[in-house]
């Protein structure tokens, strides 16, 4: 498709698969140019400069490189792994990684505070805090450009462990000297706006940056461990938020049963599974799919992790006694529409939940359960008398998210006896199909996947199930009926994902050993 643009609008279209670069030339055009604007200078010709980009339809780019490098600007195409690669070859990022400037430490060579990658808002630094403060930026940078979730500072006996939560699975970094762990906590502890003479209880905080043009928010959490404080940072990228249903991995069949659920009046629609598998981001999408003019939207967070616009959003805030409960009696007041409560904790929230959807709300919210039937008997056993969780609950979802197939290393797989015995009665279907994995490549860090989707079991209250709620039947007749009625358990959607080739067998058994059936 490049090509053929380049052709359209008659330019040369080059492969810089083992092309040189004069230094001179790369003199001319600095790193963070080329890195900006993700272009590469092929050659030069008096005071015109021939560069590549990935994008034909960029003419912003060209005008603004004219003035930049105060030349005659010449584009010419080329394939964007071949740029990316090109930049790491020719504008290797000296002094800006982790194990550089470890490097350059272990030398002695401490840097100058001139070399400091500023943070938005960040005072003047000393030539004595320059090296921690630019270490513990470059680990913050580096998890940004490895799209990681969390970022992990972990206290050992020997050693300090930094560790990178990428597509939710823990990967293990080059780590800074172990004599490096007070001033690197300290330090984010200063940057969370956290006390950092207190070491003995867990403390919560958060750091608003600017990285590479992109506004972050990190939720900071310490606690005190054996050999120091360990401290998680997540990292919450309002640009990164998958807010439309389509993103979230349903099939079409599941996108239409779920939208007709949450396009209800009343009610409440359950989001169900363990910690870190994507609830909430669940509930924001079904927030900006029914957010319109015409309704009110109020939710009710711990915390409120992406602003929303259109949506009045609570922070909860227990230690002046803003509580889930207490939020919940005024907002009813403020005559909302849909009501989103980030998890119902107790019978309070429950009872206060199950009464305003009776009053004619909308209310979404998540409870920590192992599948979708389970929620039933969650909310039973809380406290909810059985009728009002009958009248109130209109559907409930479970969801775990699994790790999708790279695209740019994608090969055909046969799976061994050993895993498709592990799928039990499904294994048939699966050993039909052409399976794909990831081989590995630069691109996905050489893991074979590359960001994740979601495993849907979509659970409705109709008015048979409803009447099984009455009579407190358990959660593992209710899962048996509501497959016959046509629920999908985990598995089985994962198991359409593995065909579809989304994801891999291994993922899909990783995040559903749980699933008996």
């Amino acid at each position: 498709m490049i090509k053929a643009l380049a052709n359209q609008f008659g330019m040369e279209f080059i492969s810089l698969s083992g092309h040189e670069i004069d230094k001179e030339l790369l003199d001319l055009v600095p790193a963070e140019v080329a890195r900006r604007y993700k272009i590469v200078p092929v050659y030069r010709i008096e005071n015109a400069i021939t560069i590549a980009l990935g994008d034909p339809l960029d003419v912003e780019t060209v005008d603004s490189l004219r003035y930049v490098l105060h030349a005659e600007v010449s584009p010419v195409v080329a394939m964007p792994e071949e740029i990316e690669a090109a930049l790491d070859k020719f504008y290797p990022a000296t002094g800006s990684t982790v194990s550089s400037l470890l490097e350059d430490m272990t030398e002695g060579s401490l840097g100058k505070p001139a070399d400091v990658p500023k943070l938005e808002g960040e005072d003047d630094v000393t030539e004595a805090d320059a090296p921690i403060i630019k270490l513990v930026s470059l680990i913050i940078l580096e998890a940004f450009r490895s799209r990681a979730s969390d970022i992990h500072l972990e206290p050992l006996e020997r050693k300090f462990r930094v560790r990178y939560r990428i597509d939710g699975v823990l990967r293990e970094v080059e780590s800074p000297p172990k004599r490096l762990q007070s001033a690197i906590i300290s330090r984010v502890k200063i940057m969370a706006n956290m006390s950092i003479s207190e070491k003995r209880l867990p403390q919560d905080g958060r750091i608003q940056i600017n990285v590479m043009g992109r506004d972050l928010d990190l939720r900071v959490s310490s606690i005190p461990s054996n050999h120091g404080e360990s401290i998680v940072m997540r990292i919450l990228d309002k640009e990164n938020l998958a807010l439309g249903l389509p993103k979230l991995g349903f099939f079409s069949d599941d996108q239409q049963t779920f939208e007709r659920m949450i396009q209800l009046s009343d009610g409440i629609l359950l989001v169900t599974g363990p910690t870190g598998s994507g609830k909430t981001t669940t509930l924001y999408a079904c927030l900006n799919h029914i957010n319109r003019p015409d309704r009110k939207i109020i939710t009710v967070e711990d915390p409120v992790e992406y602003q929303m616009s259109g949506v009045n959003q609570v922070h909860v805030r227990t230690d002046i006694g803003l509580t889930f409960s207490a939020a919940l009696r005024s907002i009813l007041r403020q005559a909302p529409n849909i009501i989103m409560i980030g998890e119902i904790r107790d019978l309070e929230t429950a009872e206060i939940a199950v009464n305003a959807s009776l009053t004619g709300h909308l209310v979404f919210s998540t409870l920590h359960t192992n599948d979708a039937p389970s929620a039933i008997t969650r909310l039973i056993d809380i406290g909810v008398k059985p009728f009002l969780v009958a009248s109130s609950v209109r559907g409930i979802m479970a969801q775990r998210l699994v790790r999708k197939i790279c695209e740019k290393c994608k090969e055909p797989y046969t799976p061994t006896d050993f895993e498709l015995r592990l799928l039990g009665p499904a294994a048939e279907q699966v050993r039909q199909s052409q399976l794909v994995h990831g081989r590995g490549c630069h691109d996905c860090g050489h893991s074979g996947y590359r960001g994740r989707l979601g495993i849907f079991e979509i659970f409705v209250i109709n008015d048979e199930v409803r009447h099984m709620i009455y009579e407190r039947i358990s959660s593992a007749e209710m899962r048996q009926r509501g497959r016959e009625l046509g629920m999908r358990t985990l598995r089985e959607d994962g198991i359409r994902k593995i065909i579809s080739g989304a994801t891999t067998l291994q993922e899909v058994l990783r995040v559903t050993m749980g699933d008996a059936n």
